[in-house]
């Protein structure tokens, strides 16, 4: 399986261009913090519209299928699955709380009598609230596990994809480039922000190099036709180590390479050698949509306060 094109976790979606790409980068990157910031005491509606929201970009960026579908399944598929388990779950209140002391026999009868008396009368309830809200045998859902389910599984599929829906539409160039430019005004603080932004840059062009490594790793042991059922436990982890050592080595030579190509053309400090970023310039376009996120923090104080 080509782990580069059936999940493509960190790699940039060069063609085609949607409406996304165009979008500058500045106002991406908040629109990400506000994906991963506004679920943080949430209520369960807003928690569900942060991951609607998601996918409904998706569909409206026009990104082709093949790119996002097998990541968007594997991300539902968890999150459904967590809802299933932490709903069907106890809420831990179940547990029945006893006395350190014995309690007197005449309070023990007190007490049969009172509750005998409250179970032949039987009080109207003055709102339909319930704290259960299905049960069938043994199978009880409660108000809790229901909320911990949603605030699980909306967590999970909001904070794996939408992290990795801008990097699929948002060049490395463009990030930072965009980083620099919010973080500009720490050079006055003496902030090294030109190498920490040219780090993030060699970091997120050395993620797909890694992928390709375990790719090849990969290949090389299918072409072997390793049984591994008849290695048993110790050579088998004799082999995953050995694997894990090649992979750290042939990391470490693309490292090297990657610093010798900079040496050569030049690179020798950020002080010597000008890094050269996109130029960024906000659009009418980025205006709006700068507009609508400014916005949506306000429906988020105003509607998604858990409290």
């Amino acid at each position: 399986m080509d782990i580069l094109r059936s999940l493509p976790i960190g790699l940039y979606l060069e063609q085609p261009i949607t409406w996304l790409h165009r979008l500058d980068p500045r106002i991406k990157l908040f629109g990400l913090l506000t994906f991963l910031l506004s679920p943080i005491q949430a209520n369960e509606p807003w928690r569900i519209a942060i991951a609607v929201l998601l996918i409904i970009l998706t569909l409206a960026s026009q990104i082709p299928m093949r790119v996002w579908k097998q990541q968007m399944g594997i991300l539902l598929l968890l999150a459904f699955m967590t809802l299933a388990i932490a709903t069907f779950s106890p809420d831990g209140f179940n547990a029945n709380i006893q006395p350190r002391r014995p309690i007197p026999e005449v309070n023990v009868t007190a007490e049969k009598a009172l509750s005998a008396s409250l179970l032949t009368i039987k009080l109207p309830q003055p709102t339909p609230y319930s704290y259960v809200v299905w049960k069938a045998g043994s199978i009880t859902i409660t108000r809790r596990s229901l909320d911990l389910g949603v605030r699980v599984c909306t967590l999970i599929f909001t904070y794996l994809y939408a992290p990795t829906l801008f990097l699929l539409v948002t060049a490395p160039e463009e990030i930072t480039a965009a980083i620099a430019s919010i973080f500009a005004p720490l050079k006055f603080l003496k902030v090294p922000v030109v190498e920490i932004v040219l780090t993030l840059t060699l970091a997120l062009r050395f993620v797909p190099l890694v992928l390709e490594e375990v790719q090849n790793l990969g290949r090389a042991m299918r072409t072997r036709s390793i049984n591994w059922k008849r290695l048993g436990f110790k050579r088998t982890t004799q082999i995953w180590l050995i694997l894990a050592e090649r992979l750290i080595d042939n990391l470490f030579i693309r490292a090297e390479q990657t610093a010798s190509a900079m040496q050569v053309r030049g690179f020798t400090t950020p002080n010597t050698h000008i890094v050269v970023w996109n130029p960024l310039k906000f659009l009418p376009r980025d205006i709006i949509l700068l507009v609508l996120l400014v916005a949506m923090w306000g429906l988020r104080i105003w509607y998604g306060n858990e409290f």
